[in-house]
Parts: structure tokens; C-alpha cells; sequence
């Protein structure tokens, strides 16, 4: 299960339709919605400045929620819509959907690399490349993995790190269906400016083939 998904807190909202949704704007709140599930749809506001820092952060749409409403029981969400001033770009509604704990979601899980100092390609001199820190996943919104793990116990200069070394949580899958790159280890600066210089030293050597006067 993941450690801890990030509460969103927000404010009932008292009256529907446009008139109620431009107060909320002029209160500093941005009105939305709650839907699905088993109940009916809560409108809600959400503090402006709260709303466009987490929106600045990054992947909100794939963010699992513990979204808090005074008055109503916590619910885990994920943002389904958020729309936005076409001049501004500041948005100016969103549609949160709530999740049962069997709904399959897609969201950004990290990833974790463990015995990087045991590691034999480290112990040479490489050097690890993260090429995803973390990587999208198909989940079960009540089990949610809060990490996956890569042992680098074994990873040698020139080993590259795919998606089949992770084992995955039961009821888990990546969104990409291919054996993608998670991370490699490769040579240490001065040891491939060593090689290059081995190269051409080699074909420096090469004798030059003898001309026949005849």
C-alpha cells in the first residue's frame, strides 16, 4: 500500500449553477465537482493558491487523493478534469472522481534502488543512470504499491536495469507493454576516455602495407 497519499482539502459548496461558481472565484476558491461512487454529487470549492501549487507540482491527474470535505466522510479521489481560462491559463473548475477500492487507476508509482554501495559496477568506478525515477503503473486504487524496488546487488559496468527486474505487486501492470530501460550502470568517464584512446592506438599500429616495385 502506498505510505501516505496526499490529503486535498476543500469546503462544501452552499448553492449550484454559474452565480454560485463566480462567488466561489471571487472568494479565492475554485468550485468543483464529486462524482461517482455510491452517492451523490458533492459541488465543492477548493482554495485557489492551494489548487494552482499542486497543479505547478506535476502530475495531478494521476494523483490518488485523500480528499477531506467538513461534514462528509474522507473519500480517496483523482482528478478526472480541470478547466481553465482560454487568456490566463488559470483553471477555473475541476471534477474530482471518487474511487472504490476495486477501481483500476494509472498512477506514477517511485522507484527505490537498493545495495548501490555492494554493487560491483559502483565498486569500479560506474556510474548509475536513473532514467525513470518512476514509472506508470495500472493499479487497484486499495492496493496501491508505495514503491517498487530494484537490487543493485549484482549490476555490473555496462548492465542495464528494465522493467522485468522489478517484481511487480499481484494485480499490477505498466502502462507501456514493452521491456523498458528503468536505469544502467555505465563506465566511469575515465575509464571509456581510456578505451577511445586504446582505439586509436591500435590503428596507429596497424603496418602500413608494402608497395611492390615489380
Amino acid at each position: 500500500m502506498a505510505g501516505e497519499i496526499p490529503d486535498l482539502h476543500a469546503l462544501e459548496r452552499t448553492g449550484t449553477g454559474k452565480g454560485a461558481a463566480r462567488q466561489a472565484r471571487r472568494d479565492g476558491m475554485v468550485p468543483g465537482i464529486v462524482f461517482g461512487g455510491d452517492n451523490d454529487p458533492l459541488p465543492i470549492n477548493i482554495p485557489f493558491n492551494e489548487l494552482v501549487k499542486r497543479l505547478k507540482a506535476g502530475r495531478f491527474r494521476s494523483t490518488l487523493f485523500n480528499l477531506k470535505v467538513e461534514g462528509h466522510d474522507d473519500v480517496r479521489v483523482i482528478c478526472r478534469d480541470v478547466q481553465r481560462d482560454v487568456v490566463k491559463d488559470l483553471p477555473t473548475h475541476l471534477d474530482l472522481m471518487r474511487l472504490r477500492r476495486t477501481t483500476k487507476i494509472n498512477l506514477f508509482i517511485p522507484v527505490e534502488f537498493i545495495n548501490e554501495e555492494t554493487a560491483p559496477g559502483i565498486k569500479k568506478g560506474g556510474v548509475l543512470t536513473v532514467v525513470r525515477p518512476e514509472v506508470e503503473l495500472i493499479v487497484t486504487a486499495g492496493d496501491i504499491p508505495e514503491k517498487l524496488v530494484i537490487d543493485l546487488g549484482n549490476a555490473d559496468i555496462g548492465d542495464t536495469l528494465t522493467i522485468s527486474a522489478i517484481e511487480l505487486p499481484a494485480g499490477t501492470k505498466p502502462t507501456i507493454d514493452r521491456d523498458f530501460v528503468i536505469a544502467n550502470v555505465s563506465a566511469p568517464s575515465g575509464l571509456k576516455a581510456s578505451d577511445d584512446d586504446g582505439d586509436e592506438a591500435d590503428a596507429d599500429e596497424v603496418p602500413a602495407i608494402e608497395q611492390n616495385d615489380d
